[in-house]
């Protein structure tokens, strides 16, 4: 049996038909006193609706937020740092109450059933709630006695989460040996243990590298396949939740400014651009690029890097780049790419428009 296997089989449980099972005998939602009413049972296993978070200070965080996850799904959210993707992780997880609107999980209200929502979902913070001075081993066997699993069916759950995450040969390891990849991996093998219906990842792989990143987001979608889990996650990998989220919420300013596939959201955009780099400064340029008459979505400039998306980059894409030569725009680099979704991200946000550059921040 291969890794991915072993994952899916270590989390199957209650996602089997003992889980669809539970899943039809789940009781009415109660009426939602004091933030409004519950949504209507629209099959999603989580249902936002209307939320709203405002801090001391009248710091908006969440200007009204609605968005719904189905079972099974992969769903994104990208933003950059005070977009809101940490709070609305926050509410969903019920760690932090929403001032009005409503958030449903796994049938459960957030405010009124925080405890239900809990038992039905699995969460890998940011920040690691491993204690370094046990063995990963230990640490597993402690929140499996946290969540009440029998001893022999948590055995048999540890053992197969961690040869799924590849950390058999080091479980017996103090955590403070273990690489960063390694204690991600222990901490989503942790949120795995309860066999969670709704399992939530606040930047699951902030700061590991490519290979170690690639490895646990082919687990991730492995157990999504073979287990139907749901999957939350909020990350600033854009290329990440291109290839991997069936659709992703773009938050920006506490609002979503696009909630769609990433596909949809590249097609809106143009699905082909050409890119320049260029020599002078491109407040300079962009001028000269507005007469050549584009047909496409205004210019994205991040430094001295110009994107310009195409509706039709096959057609347009040549003459363009003949045009461009002919105003004798100073360019160190002239090509064409495929459009992407930190293209679709800058362009929805705002950022990176009219000369200003665009980051995309990686904490909240």
């Amino acid at each position: 049996m291969n890794v991915k296997d072993e994952l899916a089989r270590a989390t199957m449980g209650e996602h089997g038909e003992e889980g669809r099972k539970m899943r039809r005998d789940l009781p009415p939602r109660p009426a939602h006193e004091g933030l409004g009413e519950v949504p209507g049972d629209s099959g999603a296993v989580v249902s936002v609706q209307h939320l709203r978070k405002t801090y001391p200070g009248d710091v908006e965080a969440l200007k009204g937020v609605s968005f719904e996850v189905q079972e099974g799904e992969i769903f994104g959210m990208l933003g950059p740092n005070g977009a809101g993707k940490t709070t609305t992780m926050g509410i969903l997880t019920t760690t932090v109450r929403p001032s009005s609107g409503s958030a449903v999980v796994a049938g459960h209200d957030v405010v009124r059933e925080a405890l239900a929502v809990r038992q039905a979902i699995g969460v890998a913070f940011q920040e690691s709630v491993l204690d370094n001075d046990f063995s990963g081993l230990d640490n597993l066997r402690l929140h499996a006695r946290l969540w009440r699993v029998p001893r022999v069916e948590a055995d048999q759950r540890i053992a197969g989460l961690l040869e799924a995450m590849e950390l058999t040969e080091r479980a017996r390891d103090g955590v403070r040996t273990l690489s960063g990849g390694m204690r991600r991996r222990l901490e989503i093998a942790r949120a795995l243990l309860s066999n969670p219906r709704v399992l939530f990842l606040d930047e699951p792989t902030l700061g590991l590298d490519p290979a170690v990143r690639q490895g646990i987001w082919e687990s991730i979608e492995a157990l999504r396949l073979r287990s139907r889990i749901t999957v939350v996650l909020s990350t600033h990998y854009l290329e990440e939740a291109e290839r991997v989220c069936d659709r992703v919420a773009i938050i920006h300013q506490g609002r979503i400014v696009a909630l769609d596939t990433p596909k949809a959201l590249l097609k809106s955009l143009g699905e082909e651009a050409v890119e320049l780099k260029v020599e002078d400064d491109p407040a300079t340029v962009l001028p000269v690029l507005a007469g050549l008459g584009l047909n496409g979505s205004p210019p994205l400039v991040m430094g001295k890097t110009i994107t310009i998306p195409l509706t039709d980059g096959p057609t347009q894409a040549p003459s363009l780049m003949d045009r461009i030569r002919g105003q004798g725009i100073a360019a160190r680099a002239m090509g064409i790419r495929r459009t992407t979704l930190n293209d679709a991200f800058l362009r929805l946000t705002g950022a990176g428009v009219d000369g200003e550059d665009g980051q995309l921040g990686g904490n909240q």
